[in-house]
C-alpha cells in the first residue's frame, strides 16, 4: 500500500507539474510568435520603432511612441478617479455600511464588473463625450483653462473621455476585490483597536494599513483592465496617432490601434508593425505587473515588520 500511494503521488506530482508548464510554455508561445513576426519592423527600425512618432503606413514609416504615451496616460487618468472612489466605496460597504444597505449596492458593484465593454463605449459616444463637450469641458477651460491639459478644442471625444470610460470600467473591479480583502481583515483586528479607545476612523486606517498589500493587488488588477481595454477605448478616444499635452485632443491606445488597424494589414511591413505593437503592449504590462509585485512585496515587509 505504501509503494501504491507513493507511486500514486509520483503520477498527481507529475501530472500537475504537466499543467504548471503549460502555462510556461503558453507564454513563451505567444511570445516567440511575437517576436518572429515582429522581426522585419525590429530589423528595419529597431529601438527608433518605440521612439518614433510618425505613423504613415502609406509610406511605411512607423513608430510607436504616441500608442505607448496614449495607453500610459489613459491608464494613468483612469487610475486617478477610479482608485480613491473604489477605496472609498469599499470601505464604505465593509466599516459603515448596513448590511440592508452593503448587501445590493455590493452587488450592483459585481453587476457592473461583468457590462460588456461595447456598452460602455457606446455610453461613452451617447452620454459622455456630449457632457463633457458641453459641460465639464467648458468647466475645466473656464477654471484651468491656463494648464496645457486643458486647452485646445472642444469635441468630447479625446484623451480625457477614454480616461473617464477606462474609470468607469475598473472602479467595479477594484472595490469589489478591496471590499474582499477588507472583509478578509480579522474583526479581532476592529474590537481590539475600539477596546482601546480608538475611534471609528482610527479603526479603519489600521485596517487599511494591515489590507495595503491586498489593495495594491486590486490595483493592479484595474491597472491590467485599463491597459489591454480595447473597444471602449477605440470608441472614444478619436484614434489619431499623436502626442498632445492637452487632454481633449484625440489620441490612439496599442490596444484601439490593433483592433482599429489589423483587418487592413496586408502588405508584410504593416502587419509585422502590429504585431510588434502587441510585443511591445505585453513588455509594457509585464513590467508594469513586476514593478507592482515589487510594491506589493514592499508593503507586505513593512507591514509584518510592523
Amino acid at each position: 500500500m505504501a509503494q501504491t500511494g507513493t507511486f500514486g503521488d509520483k503520477i498527481f506530482k507529475a501530472v500537475t507539474a504537466l499543467f504548471a508548464s503549460t502555462i510556461l510554455l503558453m507564454v513563451a508561445g505567444m511570445v516567440y510568435l511575437m517576436v518572429v513576426n515582429s522581426l522585419p519592423t525590429i530589423s528595419r527600425f529597431g529601438f527608433g520603432f518605440l521612439t518614433g512618432s510618425d505613423w504613415k503606413p502609406a509610406e511605411e514609416i512607423f513608430g510607436a511612441l504616441p500608442f505607448i504615451y496614449g495607453t500610459l496616460a489613459s491608464s494613468l487618468i483612469a487610475l486617478l478617479i477610479a482608485v480613491p472612489v473604489s477605496v472609498g466605496a469599499a470601505v464604505f460597504l465593509t466599516e459603515q455600511s448596513p448590511p440592508k444597505i452593503a448587501v445590493p449596492i455590493a452587488f450592483l458593484v459585481e453587476l457592473l464588473a461583468a457590462i460588456p465593454s461595447v456598452v460602455y463605449g457606446l455610453w461613452g459616444i451617447f452620454v459622455l463625450a456630449p457632457f463633457i463637450r458641453n459641460y465639464l469641458g467648458v468647466f475645466l477651460q473656464t477654471y484651468f483653462g491656463f494648464l496645457p491639459f486643458f486647452q485646445g478644442r472642444l469635441t468630447g471625444i479625446g484623451m480625457l473621455t477614454g480616461g473617464i470610460i477606462l474609470a468607469l470600467m475598473i472602479t467595479p473591479i477594484i472595490t469589489a476585490v478591496v471590499r474582499d480583502v477588507l472583509l478578509a481583515v480579522p474583526a479581532t483586528q476592529r474590537e481590539a483597536a475600539l477596546a482601546l479607545g480608538a475611534t471609528k476612523w482610527e479603526t479603519t486606517r489600521i485596517v487599511l494599513g494591515n489590507a495595503a498589500s491586498g489593495i495594491a493587488g486590486a490595483v493592479v488588477l484595474g491597472l491590467g483592465r485599463a491597459l489591454g481595454e480595447t473597444m471602449a477605448v477605440t470608441m472614444v478616444i478619436g484614434n489619431a496617432p499623436q502626442i498632445s499635452a492637452s487632454l481633449f485632443e484625440p489620441a490612439y491606445t496599442i490596444a484601439s490601434v490593433l483592433a482599429a488597424n489589423f483587418a487592413e494589414a496586408t502588405d508584410e511591413l504593416y502587419l509585422s508593425a502590429l504585431v510588434e505593437m502587441g510585443l511591445v503592449l505585453f513588455l509594457v504590462t509585464f513590467a508594469v505587473n513586476a514593478l507592482a509585485k515589487l510594491l506589493v512585496m514592499r508593503v507586505e515587509n513593512r507591514v509584518g515588520k510592523a
